[in-house]
């Protein structure tokens, strides 16, 4: 069998990690026709948009996808071409798993957590507007995408539509890989109405799932137990913006940003990349770890049933962090990009 897959390389180190991610995704065996289209910031100028229509249409046509990193200006610029991705395909559960591998750095041990986050609502739905106001204070203008003004505000929007689908999405997953705990965060004592309602829809939700332990923490109280007791966790639910903050928290525990898959899905479309950010400054440099995106892959071929693929590829990049002795300067080596890649490929070649 043969897929059809829409490859955007990103920018900044992206296109060298989409390359060697293709090569590694190739050479599993897995027979995959690429469509690589362009977007991000690199070629913002050159299409007048961050984000062209053929992106998009590509996805909707293919149904699945893997990207590279893509900068997102901070204070200014464009909005998340990310987040603009999830929304216009309705990517609603982002999934990112955190297991440790032996040979990344740690203060922690046997690290196996799945963060399971909204994707479509929140402070991220990007409703903010700026506020001008005059000598009295009293409130004069409202504009949206404008900023550095008096005031500002965000509006946080929750739906129980929303809300029912990532909670069932988490209960699901539990379920078919054999997980034993879901467990809600929000920040529901002081936001009963937004987090309020996440958290009654969640336990509707947990009710028709009796077989999975079910329960509750708020979000500053959860960032401490992550710390303290991460072994007491299984798979975490959480609104857009707790759960951006956990999944970064978590890939502290496992050794960094730098071996973070991750998966945005929606009703029958998907969309692979890896958690970190596009790193720039090591633009061109053959030096960062691909290990992020290519464990995209791995959820990737997992998600399109290669499973015996995805096992095997998984088991290649792990021997090869293990040994220590062709990964990048982050792992404790000093191989490449292209090294690490070519080694986890010869893994793969391996029989047995």
């Amino acid at each position: 069998m043969s897929y059809k897959i829409t490859l955007i390389p990103g920018d900044g180190t992206g296109p060298e990690i989409s390359q060697v991610t293709k090569r590694v995704l190739d050479a599993t065996g897995v027979k995959i026709d690429w469509e690589v289209v362009e977007a991000g910031s690199d070629v913002a100028e050159k299409y007048g948009t961050p984000l062209p229509e053929n992106v998009i249409n590509s996805i909707r046509k293919n149904k699945v996808a893997i990207k590279g990193p893509i900068t997102t200006p901070i204070g200014s610029g464009f909005r998340s071409v990310n987040v603009a991705l999830r929304k216009e395909l309705d990517l609603y559960a982002c999934l990112r798993p955190c297991k440790s591998y032996i040979g990344v750095k740690s203060k922690y041990e046997n690290i196996n957590l799945v963060v399971i986050r909204e994707n479509t609502e929140d402070l991220y739905a990007g409703v903010e507007f700026d506020i001008n106001t005059d000598a009295t204070g009293q409130i004069i203008k409202l504009s949206e995408g404008k900023i550095r003004s008096d005031s500002a505000i965000s509006i946080k929007p929750i739906s129980r539509f929303a809300t029912e689908r990532i909670v069932k999405f988490a209960f699901e997953y539990a379920r078919k890989n054999k997980r034993k705990k879901v467990t809600a965060v929000t920040k529901a004592n002081i936001m009963k109405f937004t987090d309020g309602l996440f958290l009654e829809t969640a336990r509707e939700v947990a009710k028709n799932y009796s077989d999975i332990e079910y329960e509750e923490r708020l979000i500053d109280n959860m960032c401490m137990q992550l710390v303290q007791k991460p072994e007491l966790y299984d798979v975490l639910v959480l609104p857009n913006l707790y759960g951006d903050i956990i999944s970064d928290l978590c890939a502290g525990l496992i050794g960094g940003l730098g071996i973070a898959p991750g998966a945005n899905i929606g009703e029958g479309i998907a969309l692979f990349e890896p958690v970190h950010g596009s790193a720039p400054k090591y633009k061109g440099l053959d030096k960062v770890n691909p290990t992020a995106m290519i464990l995209s892959g791995v959820l990737m071929l997992d998600y399109l049933g290669e499973k015996k693929a995805a096992e095997k590829l998984e088991k290649a990049v792990k021997t090869v962090i293990a040994e220590k002795k062709v990964v990048t300067y982050d792992l404790g080596g000093t191989a490449k990009t292209s090294e690490m890649a070519d080694e986890i490929i010869r893994k793969l070649r391996v029989k047995g």
